[in-house]
């Protein structure tokens, strides 16, 4: 579990898909191909955590795989 913050205080929690060596979001899809809200979500996953890198991984008709980082210098204002 990763703990989400907003406005610096912890909210709640989510589970991820997966977490790699504590530093990457691994989000994984079985879809036609991913979409921009697939995107977004990966995003906001990281913007309410601790994190900053995260990997969307696509298991449909043709493999995809996108890489997003949201740094925490850039969350101090909340998610």
């Amino acid at each position: 579990m990763v703990k989400v913050f907003y406005d610096n205080k912890e909210v709640g929690t989510y589970l991820p898909d997966l977490i790699v060596e504590d530093q990457v979001i691994l989000e994984l899809k079985a879809a036609e191909t991913l979409m921009e809200e697939h995107e977004y979500q990966l995003l906001n996953y990281l913007k309410a955590t601790d994190l900053e890198v995260g990997l969307l991984l696509n298991f449909g008709k043709k493999a995809q795989i996108r890489r997003k980082i949201f740094e925490n210098k850039f969350k101090t204002g909340g998610a």
